[in-house]
């Protein structure tokens, strides 16, 4: 197992791989998901700046993916994803700030999920292709302004829901080598689980989201998948304190706008 994050530090960009029990991590070169070479050179993760640990061409997120919540909602399920996208200018590292569009002030509601990070480029793929193209898992909280969603009855708007700046956190890390199917979603709030799920659960796999959605598609490499989530969502208030906690990959935790935390 890897976890490899990105960073800043005195102005430059770069990427590493962590070690999560020391904060260590051992700068790489090259290319992430091609040729990552070692330099020799170490850093600390308390003295960097964590950025979301891909810059995806495409942020793609999935609706209905979940039998809990399929059931729950009544919906029929699905064979093919029900997705839509988020703008990359949405990415908001772990640690940085939840903030609401300028004039908005509907609720704001977390969704906690496991994000798929695509490592090479396919198109048209199957299964078995599909899933050696998968780089490794991250956290993602998909947050919704729940308003603006439902706003125009005719239109449910999605992305523009979805895509305001800051309503895609990711992170803290990118890991590789886990036991997908055995991974747990948990979404706490103010120090409350409200999310605790089994990805076990996901209608689609990740090997069959990213074979489908190749056919419509060409996934390269740093492209971003949010698996859909689960029962549990709810809206957050200003000041709070959002956890996305996925053992083998780490906890993604951000602060909502608006006030002092709680």
């Amino acid at each position: 197992m890897a976890h490899w994050v990105r960073f800043e530090q005195g102005g430059t960009v770069g990427f590493g791989r962590l070690d999560p029990a020391t904060g260590g991590i051992a700068i790489h070169g090259g290319d992430l998901f091609t040729d990552p070479a070692p330099t020799g050179r170490e850093t600390r993760l308390d003295d960097v700046h964590l950025l979301p640990p891909t810059a995806p061409g495409k942020f793609i997120g999935l609706w209905n993916n979940f039998h809990e919540l399929a059931a729950k909602l009544g919906a029929a399920i699905p064979a093919e994803p029900l997705y839509f996208l988020k703008a990359a200018t949405s990415l908001l590292p772990s640690g940085g700030v939840i903030r609401a569009p300028a004039g908005y002030a509907g609720k704001i509601a977390y969704e906690g999920e496991l994000g798929i990070v695509i490592g090479r480029r396919c198109r048209g793929v199957g299964e078995a292709e599909a899933a050696e193209a998968i780089f490794g898992y991250t956290c993602v909280n998909d947050v919704t302004a729940l308003d603006i969603l439902s706003a125009e009855p005719s239109f449910p708007q999605w992305a523009r829901a979805k895509s305001c700046d800051s309503f895609g956190p990711c992170g803290p890390a990118i890991a590789t080598g886990l036991d997908v199917p055995a991974l747990r979603v948990r979404t706490v709030l103010n120090g409350r689980v409200r999310q605790d799920y089994p990805v076990a659960d996901m209608i689609l796999p990740p090997a069959r989201i990213v074979s489908l959605l190749s056919r419509e598609m060409t996934l390269e490499p740093g492209d971003l998948i949010a698996c859909g989530t689960s029962v549990g969502v709810l809206p957050m208030r200003p000041g709070m304190v959002v956890e996305v906690v996925i053992d083998g990959i780490g906890t993604l935790r951000n602060t909502v706008a608006g006030g002092e935390p709680a």
